[in-house]
């Protein structure tokens, strides 16, 4: 196998500047095969992830303590931060799941302060929700909702929700029961 060699020199996730050495390489690998290899690595690495999962060409996960549920879908060119990502949960091309919202503070003086003195949150993206090329998410997202192309997710949405626009609102709720 592989990816376990990377894995075991990351200490398996534990080791983070190893750990994102071998993540930003494997992101690189093209083709189905890198699917493979990314799949492999993840599953080594990070906090849970499913071999049924995807991760496609150049989406890498900064923080190995992100959780993939089964049947994930992640297009190309996405960084995945700390999230939770539920079950068949899919994930167009470009997309960011920030690691919250105040990664970055900034002193009394107004000087901008390094992420080691931010606060980093998980994001929880419910099972069965599509997220939107180009989309910014950086509030949980409830289960079965759709996040519009190119939104920004500054706010949670709430489960069974179509949100849009920068930054997201919702436009359509399901009513209970209705698919």
């Amino acid at each position: 196998m592989v990816a376990l060699p990377p894995a075991a020199a990351s200490g398996f996730g534990r080791w983070r500047m190893a750990y994102e050495f071998f993540a930003h390489a494997f992101a690189l690998a093209p083709g189905i095969v890198g699917d493979y290899l990314r799949i492999a690595f993840y599953k080594l690495t990070l906090g849970e992830c499913s071999l049924s999962s995807r991760v496609s060409f150049g989406s890498f996960f900064p923080h190995a303590d992100t959780r993939l549920g089964p049947n994930v879908y992640i297009g190309s060119y996405c960084i995945i931060g700390k999230a939770v990502i539920g079950e068949r949960t899919q994930i167009a091309s470009g997309v960011q799941i920030l690691s919250g919202s105040r990664q970055h503070l900034r002193n009394q003086a107004g000087e901008i302060a390094g992420a080691d003195h931010g606060v980093f949150a998980t994001i929880m993206i419910g099972p069965d929700c599509w997220i939107g090329a180009a989309a910014i998410v950086m509030a949980d997202v409830g289960a079965g909702s759709t996040v519009g192309a190119g939104s920004v997710v500054s706010r949670p949405i709430p489960a069974a929700s179509v949100a849009v626009g920068s930054p997201a609102r919702v436009i359509r709720t399901a009513a209970a029961g209705e698919s």
